[in-house]
């Protein structure tokens, strides 16, 4: 059973940047790609950001691209989520998901094993 915690997240202004961290327990989590969402109130869980297995690979949200960067440590079994020029609409839960995949991908339904979510209040 994968288990992921995340952390790093809190409150900011406009322009700050915040990191996020997940750190994974359980399973073979370095042959797997995995990936951060979010969920502002009263909206659907979106994509933000996905990592491959070994981390050469990566695939972004639009509304996130050029200002989020995703890494990983295997060897620390974390993976992170540097966010860089935050804006207000970046507001929400932030969710760490372990996938069934070993390439990134953006789809909810590839990832089986999610943490409870940390989260990410960017005030203007």
């Amino acid at each position: 059973q994968v288990q992921l915690v995340e952390s790093g997240g809190g409150l900011v202004q406009a322009g700050d940047s915040l990191r996020l961290f997940c750190t994974a327990s359980g399973g073979a989590l370095s042959r797997n790609a995995m990936g951060w969402f979010r969920q502002a109130p009263g909206k659907e869980r979106e994509f933000v950001a996905a990592v491959n297995w070994s981390g050469s690979s990566t695939y972004y949200a639009d509304s996130v691209k050029g200002r989020f960067t995703i890494s990983r440590e295997n060897a620390k079994n974390t993976v992170y989520l540097q966010m860089n020029s935050l804006k207000p609409e970046d507001t929400a839960v932030y969710y760490c998901a372990y996938s069934s995949l070993n390439w990134p991908d953006p789809r909810l339904g590839a990832y089986p094993y999610w943490g409870q979510g940390t989260q990410v209040t960017v005030s203007s």
